[in-house]
């Protein structure tokens, strides 16, 4: 029997990822840690771990997310989405692990017209995005085997999301402005977990490094979300459409962060869920 590690389990895809371990526990012994138990920007920590554990697949659902604050906090953008990753694929390396990472829709420049492939140039346009980027292209230099999937607009039951604020501010306001003119796909990080799980299994071993994009089906800007979110969600709150330039952020967000599936959904063979299925099913358990 394998063991899995997953870091940053107390996270929206960590928690998500617990949960869908239910099912697997007759294939695989888990090892869930976040900072308080493992502190993945030691190295020596995560060499400590993996080798007392027999640890067969890391799974890192840790990282840094704080797009804005990001532009301020550089240094520690980079020590948990580069230099943490490094190590962690460092002795995935050294005791022949499978590393599974997760990354970002803000790799690429969002000026596409069509849907991101996974060999498309990035071209990252906040502190954020750029320490996402070193993220991977730490993994490529490390020769560690890993499988690395970019997704886009996470929301779960769990922890702070875009989900969770607008629900709250449907009760507190009767009206929200939400920018319209920001297109991609949101995703549920439980979809998200199924579809780690599934790769696991099936992706080809032939490839050092396996990159793969993953959101829910179906494309919809932030304002569309809202809607959604509100609907569903039973709030009389208005949503406004407004123009990215009428909402000052201080990092840039992607305009276009459409996600090409083909190539996981021909590695998975999987049906993955149209968006707004996958909204209404965690409303509804919210």
């Amino acid at each position: 029997m394998k063991n899995i590690l997953i870091t940053g389990a107390n996270g929206q895809l960590g928690n998500c990822l617990r949960d869908l371990a239910k099912d697997f526990q007759d294939q695989y012994n888990f090892y869930y840690t976040d900072v308080a138990e493992l502190d993945i920007t030691d190295a020596e920590a995560i060499e400590k771990f993996v080798a007392d554990n027999g640890i067969d697949i890391i799974i890192n659902a840790a990282a840094y997310t704080a797009v804005d604050k990001a532009e301020d906090e550089v240094e520690l953008a980079y020590c948990l989405n580069r230099d943490a990753v490094r190590n962690l694929a460092d002795v995935a390396r050294n005791h022949d692990c499978l590393l599974v990472h997760v990354s970002t829709d803000y790799i690429f420049s969002g000026e596409s017209c069509k849907p991101y492939v996974e060999t498309d140039l990035p071209a990252p346009q906040s502190v954020y995005g750029a320490s996402k980027l070193a993220g991977e292209q730490a993994i490529m230099e490390s020769g560690c085997r890993a499988v690395v999937i970019r997704t886009s607009w996470l929301y779960s039951e769990y922890g702070n999301n875009f989900v969770k604020t607008m629900l709250r501010l449907g009760t507190e306001r009767e009206c929200v402005n939400v920018v319209s003119d920001q297109i991609g796909g949101p995703t549920y990080a439980g979809d998200l977990a199924k579809v780690i799980f599934r790769l696991i299994e099936v992706a080809p071993t032939e490839v050092k490094v396996g990159i793969y994009h993953f959101a829910n089906e179906g494309v919809c800007s932030w304002y569309d979300f809202a809607k959604a979110i509100m609907e569903f969600g039973g709030k009389k709150c208005a949503v406004n459409p407004i123009f990215t330039s009428e909402y000052p952020s201080k990092a840039r967000r992607p305009s276009f962060s459409v996600f090409n599936l083909r190539k996981t959904k021909t590695t998975t063979e999987m049906d993955i869920p149209y968006w707004r299925d996958s909204l209404r099913l965690i409303i509804n358990k919210l």
